[in-house]
């Protein structure tokens, strides 16, 4: 009966998301094997089919940084709307008659659920700090 002592620096690695795509296109190449991939990055196959079945199902992806959106102000209905990155350098300048009261301004932002915020101009800018840290 032998007894085996392990000491040293532990084996677990972090793999980034990039990682793991990278490995996982490795090996859905044709001709590659699950196993001759895995050994390649000293991995077991169990963890590469993971990815695998992560990759398929949507759940390992890479998320696009947060950027912002260009938006055109109407100034009758006070409403943001987005427009296409395309149309931005030929959009029609802005003309504003007059500026609505100001207890009347507001501004409206339309969430990609649909959920519509509108945010009067008379709103503090903790408040609005608050509301913009509960959105994220």
């Amino acid at each position: 009966m032998g007894l085996e002592m392990i000491s040293g620096v532990e084996r677990r690695r972090r793999w980034s998301v990039a990682d793991k795509l990278r490995i996982v296109a490795e090996a859905d190449e044709a001709g590659a094997t699950v196993a001759e991939v895995a050994r390649r990055h000293e991995i077991s196959r169990s963890i590469l089919w993971t990815w695998r079945k992560q990759a398929r199902a949507g759940r390992l992806t890479m998320s696009d940084p947060p950027g912002f959106l260009p938006v055109v102000v109407d100034a009758v209905s006070a409403v943001a709307e987005p427009i296409a990155a395309a149309s931005a350098p030929s959009a029609a300048p802005l003309q504003v008659d007059a500026p609505p009261p100001p207890d009347h301004r507001a501004i409206t932002i339309t969430l990609a659920n649909g959920t519509r915020l509108e945010i009067s101009a008379a709103l503090s800018l903790p408040a609005l700090s608050c509301i913009i840290g509960a959105l994220r």
